[in-house]
């Protein structure tokens, strides 16, 4: 039984090759048909020089900060703003209990009356003593007087003459005191020392006031800028006057800033000095400058800017070789970053790289190519993975 299943199979195994034999496939390399791709134009990648960063992050403060304080002791008695308002420079903020200052006031006026009529009387009896005087000495000049009675008129008149400005003096003194009760009076109204926001508030209508304690906060909301560490390692490389890169989290867009301030000392704990940026204005390196689209988009982001935002800054410290390409050239798919060749055959390859720092229109490209290398910068929407470029001239 044995034998015979193997004879079978054996039969079918001979039955197999010889049907193998009937025909015979040709030696040679089959040709490949590949997708022709136009309307796509090429660039070759080479080393260039661009900016190298330091990026940091900071936070968005107001240029001018102002907190008001009472200069006088007292009850609060009506607050006319709440956090979040705006006001302008001279603005009533408050008001603080003057009823002692105004009895301080009405005190000085009376004073102020009584030595008016004072300096007049002694006016009219300078006058009086003047007239005298000189009906004395046209008796003196007829020989009508003894020397020793016209030196005893004369004396009083220089006596009133002295009254006279004692008096004077004596009006100037009250008046000051009047002007000093009117200004201290007017602490009672604490107004607005500038325009701006209210984005602190510690009073309260019934609560006191003390000299110099903080009751408001104001921030002028019409200009900002960024305050960052730097590592101490940069020290004497950052400037005054340098262009940065800023982009703010919570909004759209990066914002140009220019170094206003650099503080040249090191903090100990954090090993790194502080750096002030102000705005300038923005940054859409994917389209054609246009001043007044840019000046428009300035205005909008601005407008969204407050205190206390974080912002991500880039601060340009050298520059350095490196291999960029278009922005437009990378292409994503997915979690994939890659780039479309052309090698010398004009064949297309989806290349996956790895990209760094962006400038402008361009981007660093880390690994991935090589200088020398084709990519596709246009009519990226038609490239195919293996087909075969047309390339515009």
């Amino acid at each position: 039984m044995k034998k015979n299943i193997l004879m079978v199979v054996a039969a079918m195994v001979t039955a197999v090759i010889l049907s193998g034999c009937g025909e015979k496939v040709k030696p040679g390399v089959q040709a490949v048909k590949r997708e022709q791709v136009s309307g796509i134009s090429v660039r070759t990648v080479t080393l260039a020089p661009i900016d190298e960063y330091y990026e940091t992050s900071g936070t968005v403060r107001a240029k001018t900060v102002s907190t008001v304080a009472s200069r006088m002791m007292g009850t609060i008695t009506s607050v006319q703003v709440k956090e979040g308002d705006r006001v302008i420079a001279g603005q009533l903020l408050l008001t603080v209990d003057d009823s002692d200052t105004a009895m301080k006031v009405k005190g000085a006026s009376e004073g102020h009356q009584e030595t008016l009529r004072a300096l007049e009387a002694a006016r009219e009896n300078r006058n009086l003593k003047e007239i005298t005087w000189q009906r004395y000495k046209k008796l003196y000049d007829e020989k009508a007087l003894s020397r020793q009675e016209l030196d005893q008129i004369e004396t009083q008149k220089k006596v009133a003459a002295l009254d006279f400005e004692r008096a004077q003096a004596a009006v100037n003194r009250v008046e000051a005191g009047v002007s000093e009760a009117k200004i201290y009076q007017g602490y009672a109204r604490v107004k607005a020392p500038i325009s701006g926001m209210v984005t602190g508030k510690k009073a309260e209508t019934g609560s006191m006031a003390v000299p110099g304690m903080p009751l408001l906060t104001i921030e002028d909301t019409s200009a900002y800028r960024i305050e960052v560490n730097a590592d101490e390692k940069l020290s004497g490389r950052i400037r005054p006057g340098m262009e940065t890169r800023i982009r703010i989290e919570a909004l759209a867009g990066e914002i140009k800033g220019v170094i206003t301030d650099v503080v040249q000392s090191i903090d100990p704990a954090s090993r790194s000095f502080l750096v002030k940026i102000a705005l300038k204005n923005p940054v859409q390196p994917d389209k054609q400058p246009d001043s007044q689209r840019d000046e428009n988009a300035y205005k909008q982001i601005h407008n969204q800017v407050y205190s206390g935002l974080y912002a991500r800054v880039k601060i340009p410290v050298g520059r350095k070789d490196v291999l960029s390409v278009p922005k437009g050239a990378v292409v994503e798919k997915g979690q994939l970053t890659g780039v479309y060749t052309v090698n010398a055959a004009n064949i297309i390859t989806y290349r996956l790289v790895r990209i760094g720092n962006s400038a402008d229109d361009s981007v660093e490209i880390l690994t991935g190519l090589n200088p020398g290398d084709k990519i596709i910068v246009s009519g990226l929407d038609k490239a195919v993975d293996g087909g075969l470029a047309v390339i515009q001239q």
